[in-house]
């Protein structure tokens, strides 16, 4: 069974990559291109192709978010 993976980029889109369907509210599905590995979906509001990346995100966006450390263990008695 292949896994989604959705990776943060620095300053830029999610990347989403393995089997999945986008949908709008209405729960319409948009179109992906056949055999493209992986998607950039808009993080930063500008992109003129919502809700898939086109780049605008250069001229506006930062962000460098990282996942916090696990919960440290609790010592053993």
């Amino acid at each position: 069974m292949s896994q989604v993976m959705i990776k943060v980029r620095d300053n830029g889109p999610l990347l989403v990559e393995g089997p999945f369907t986008v949908v709008d509210a209405a729960g319409n599905a948009f179109t992906i291109p056949v055999g493209k590995p992986a998607i950039a979906l808009c993080r930063c509001g500008q992109s003129k192709n919502k809700p898939f990346c086109d780049g605008s995100h250069r001229d506006c966006f930062t962000a460098a978010e990282r996942a916090p450390a696990p919960p440290a263990e609790p010592p053993a008695n």
